[in-house]
């Protein structure tokens, strides 16, 4: 079989609206020569548009499991739940690979069918959920199985650690799976050797969150005076805590800085009042201003409206820790230089920002914050590093360059001789 004839299918529970890298994948690899199909989740019908407008763009095929709570997805959540149960009551059982996956994600069974019926010669699997589901379309098909893996699963989340079915029913799958795997891409260095750690396999190839340069500007934007650090920008799906916003208002406001922090993303209820009632105490008497949440494809152009974009990452869980996420990464194409959070990852690529970041003091004080407001209000310094900023965006942090580490590892795979899934 020749790799550029080969079909591929990529397999993830999530919306595309709230999955970039499967869009990106999918486009690279269509754009390649892959007949490309992406199996995609539906539970939210409010991203439904935004979903059909991103297939609507490219050509490759998107076939969509419907997960909305209707009366045709009953059968499923009730197996879920009752599959959750039994491994409750009765651990052992998450070793089962099925009972697993079904009691890992309610739409497990409806993923795997779907991908079956999609004929490929690589599954390649997003998220857990993903992955079980590509496995056994691989294994009913006797094709090569893949797996992206954009976070550290295990301690991706709080929920993760602090519930012991989902900690049992992930790790029962990903044991099972990743040592099958043809093919494996991770989303940072620290993720890709935290894996291949926990799970003896090899290590995964190293795939940056990064987005094509079509969608930064032609040119850096022009600033007018007095503009210079003035508005921060965080985005994400989702505004709340844990999030590293609190500690960076607590140093502005030690600082004496005076700006607007623009949050994009759909708040957590009640968190905005609590998250300006921590600056107030902290004496930050600048503004917080809310923004709707947007469409992956906007983000890198929303973003030019600021001064400079905030990757507040935390140590804790484990994942925020190894991560380097897409927000850096569209902060730095919009030609925005980055405020750092202190992380193994962060502090990893900073020396590679050069002047375009400002990495946080590891220990939070008067002299942080005087640092933080002095680097952001500096006009040349800004200037430099709006420069180096819109430099790595062109030259090195774009999908123009990332995505030849995906190709070469998805034609990689298919040339391996005795990597197809066979039947125990």
């Amino acid at each position: 079989m020749s790799p550029t004839r080969a079909t591929l299918c990529l397999v993830t529970p999530h919306h595309l609206a709230n999955n970039p890298r499967v869009v990106k994948e999918a486009c690279a690899l269509y754009e390649a020569g892959y007949p490309v199909t992406v199996v995609a989740g539906r539970h939210d019908p409010r991203l439904d548009p935004v979903d059909l407008e991103l297939a609507s763009r490219h050509r490759w095929t998107l076939v969509r499991v419907d997960l909305t709570r209707r009366a045709a997805t009953l059968a499923p959540e009730l197996m879920h739940r009752s599959a959750r149960f039994l491994i409750r009551i009765r651990p052992g059982l998450a070793t089962a690979p099925g009972l697993a996956a079904l009691a890992h994600h309610r739409a497990s069974r409806a993923l795997a069918a779907t991908a079956h019926r999609c004929a490929a010669d690589l599954y390649i699997g997003h998220t857990a959920a993903g992955l079980a589901a590509a496995g056994v379309a691989a294994l009913r098909r006797a094709a090569r199985l893949g797996f992206d893996a954009e976070d550290f699963h295990p301690e991706e989340t709080r929920e993760v650690i602090e519930d012991p079915v989902l900690r049992a029913t992930l790790a029962t799958i990903e044991r099972r799976w990743l040592p099958r795997c043809a093919h494996l891409t991770a989303a940072s260095p620290l993720i890709a050797r935290a894996y291949a750690d926990a799970y003896g396999i090899d290590l995964p190839t190293t795939v940056l969150n990064v987005f094509p340069r079509r969608e930064a500007p032609a040119a850096p934007r022009a600033r007018p005076p007095g503009y210079v650090g003035r508005r921060l920008y965080w985005y994400s799906q989702t505004i709340g805590p844990g999030r590293g916003l609190e500690p960076l208002l607590s140093l502005l406001g030690q600082g004496g800085y005076i700006g607007t922090v623009a949050l994009r993303g759909r708040p957590v209820e009640g968190y905005l009042d609590h998250l300006r009632a921590h600056a107030r105490a902290a004496g930050f008497t600048g503004e917080i201003e809310a923004l709707p949440l947007a469409a992956p494809h906007q983000l890198v152009t929303l973003a030019l409206d600021h001064s400079v974009g905030l990757a507040l990452e935390e140590r804790t869980p484990r994942n925020r820790d190894l991560c380097l996420t897409n927000k850096l990464f569209t902060y730095l194409l919009a030609g925005l230089p980055v405020v750092l959070s202190r992380t193994r990852a962060q502090e990893a690529i900073a020396a590679e920002c050069g002047d375009a970041a400002h990495l946080l003091d590891a220990t939070p004080g008067p002299e942080s914050a005087a640092r933080l407001v002095a680097w952001l209000l500096d006009p040349a310094g800004q200037v430099r590093a709006r420069a180096r900023a819109w430099e790595l965006g062109q030259q090195r942090f774009c999908w123009e360059v990332e995505q030849h580490a995906l190709l070469a590892a998805v034609q990689a795979a298919l040339r391996r001789p005795g990597t197809e899934m066979k039947q125990p």
